[in-house]
């Protein structure tokens, strides 16, 4: 069974998990707002992506960080100090499969490997 990981009114982890029940694959849920992330599990993720790809840039938490925040984030484990703080941070959904993860939704990625 899948594992994801995200935040459940995060339109990206929707959109996810909707494709998921459309296609019939079973999954647990692991909501970061509600039970936060350990070091463990992003030291494990980090084995399979590099970790500038767990951190979102994009989103509004990564904007509201003080100029001197952003620039303190160097490297996974000052990534993760950050990241177990505002785990809205962390790139989502991160869904498990077998010894990969994928990041994000990607229909293409999806459809290439969770059927």
């Amino acid at each position: 069974m899948l594992q994801v990981y995200g935040i459940k009114n995060c339109n990206t982890v929707k959109k996810a998990l909707t494709w998921l029940e459309d296609n019939q694959i079973a999954y647990q849920f692991h909501d970061f707002k509600k039970e936060g992330v350990s070091d463990e599990k992003l030291q494990e993720w980090e084995k399979k992506v590099d970790w500038q790809s767990l951190v979102n840039k994009k989103g509004t938490t990564w904007k509201k960080l003080t100029a001197e925040e952003q620039a303190g984030v160097i490297d996974a484990n000052s990534a993760n100090n950050v990241l177990k703080v505002h785990t809205s941070m962390i790139k989502r959904p991160v869904i498990e499969h077998g010894k990969s993860i994928l990041l994000g939704f990607s229909e293409d990625d999806y459809n290439s490997n969770l059927k």
